[in-house]
């Protein structure tokens, strides 16, 4: 089994930036994709970004791109997402995962329990 740890939301303002990182144990990170999702009150849990085991390709939703940055560093058996400008669309709860599969889908086999961004106007 694989725990994942997210960490790193918080409120900020819109035009702000956060980077949530998220913690591995259990298992190395190394074999696994990474990726993040987020999931706001109500709606269905949404693809954000995901990333290669060995970083070397990564994927993001329109809705990022540019402002979003997915990265890993599988000595430290951590992932992160770099998120810049934020907006107040943005607020979400946002969710780590790993999985075997390069999917956009919710369909990743180990998720953490999310940390909240709240963006203000």
């Amino acid at each position: 089994q694989m725990q994942l740890v997210e960490s790193g939301g918080g409120l900020v303002q819109a035009g702000g930036s956060l980077r949530l990182s998220c913690a591995a144990a259990g298992r190395a990170i190394s074999s696994y994709v990474m990726a993040w999702f987020h999931q706001a009150p109500g709606k269905e849990r949404e693809f954000v970004a995901h990333i290669s085991p060995a970083g070397g390709d990564a994927r993001y939703a329109d809705s990022v791109k540019g402002r979003f940055t997915i990265s890993r560093d599988n000595t430290k058996n951590t992932a992160y997402l770099q998120m810049n400008n934020l907006t107040p669309k943005d607020t979400s709860t946002y969710y780590c995962a790993a999985g075997s599969t390069w999917t956009t889908s919710p369909a990743y086999d180990y998720w953490g329990q999310g940390t909240q961004v709240t963006v203000s106007s």
